[in-house]
């Protein structure tokens, strides 16, 4: 279990599922909020880091409540979540990018908006190249990635690591799907795309291992660009993939089947 405090936005615990447990807010309440997120934004940017993940078809886009409080502000290496959300251990996710750099210990990569990340490996990663297993040797400086593990920060602790051949990173799907950096100071747009369940705000089951493995990699491929510290299973069913270190989207519904519903 953990309490929701609005002041940090930390990822959630990796071990096994936990109920989360944060201040419900209804979709009413929601969209009055939405009218003053942009204030509140400013606020936020100036006095704390704060926080903040495409479609391969068209979706269409409509009017909803988003996150107020969920950007990211970079250090002198990386973009660091904070400004509302759950405190917790952290939790299954990941993120795409192109590496920048290796190590004896692991690599960075940047994501589509900018984002840098830092990667920890260990004897149990194991590491794809398209299709077919390989080794460490196969994640090299240029090399377009997709890492799933354990997320606290802008680190992955990583338990998978897939190398995507001839691939840009994330960049034309976050293109895609509109993706927008996060800005010091600039509030995040209120606006949704596909389908969003209803749904509490803070509501559900954090979840690790496979499916939230499987919910993460569906999440990026549609939407990428920032870091998914976090998978959730809503009582509808729903996964909810949360997604920091950008101005928007914050929140990526994924179906039983791993299909991105909407993001918001």
């Amino acid at each position: 279990m953990y309490d929701y405090d609005p002041t940090d936005h930390t990822p959630a615990g990796s071990a096994p599922a936990t109920t989360a447990v944060r201040t419900h807010r209804s979709s009413g309440v929601r969209r009055l909020l939405s009218k003053k997120k942009g204030g509140l934004i400013v606020a936020a940017g100036l006095t704390c880091a704060v926080a903040g993940l495409t479609s391969t078809s068209a979706m269409a886009v409509s009017s909803s409540g988003s996150s107020t409080a969920d950007a990211a502000t970079p250090t002198a290496t990386a973009s660091v979540p904070a400004g509302g959300g759950p405190v917790a251990d952290p939790s299954a996710g990941g993120a795409t990018g192109i590496v920048d750099a290796t190590s004896a210990s692991g690599f960075t990569f940047k994501t589509a908006t900018g984002v840098e990340v830092t990667v920890t490996e260990a004897s149990s990663t194991t590491y794809k190249k398209g299709t077919h297993r390989a080794t460490e040797h196969a994640v090299k400086k240029g090399a377009s990635v997709l890492v799933l593990g354990t997320v606290s920060s802008a680190t992955i602790a990583a338990t998978q690591v897939e190398v995507q051949p001839g691939g840009d990173g994330g960049a034309a799907a976050a293109e895609a799907a509109g993706v927008i950096p996060f800005q010091q100071g600039t509030p995040s747009p209120d606006k949704s795309v596909g389908t969003i369940p209803d749904y509490t705000e803070g509501e559900g089951t954090i979840l690790s291992g496979t499916v939230a493995d499987k919910a993460t990699k569906a999440a990026q491929a549609v939407v990428p660009g920032g870091i998914n510290n976090r998978v959730v299973e809503l009582s509808s069913g729903v996964y909810e993939v949360h997604n920091i270190s950008v101005n928007w989207p914050h929140h990526v519904f994924v179906t039983k089947d791993f299909k991105v519903l909407g993001y918001e």
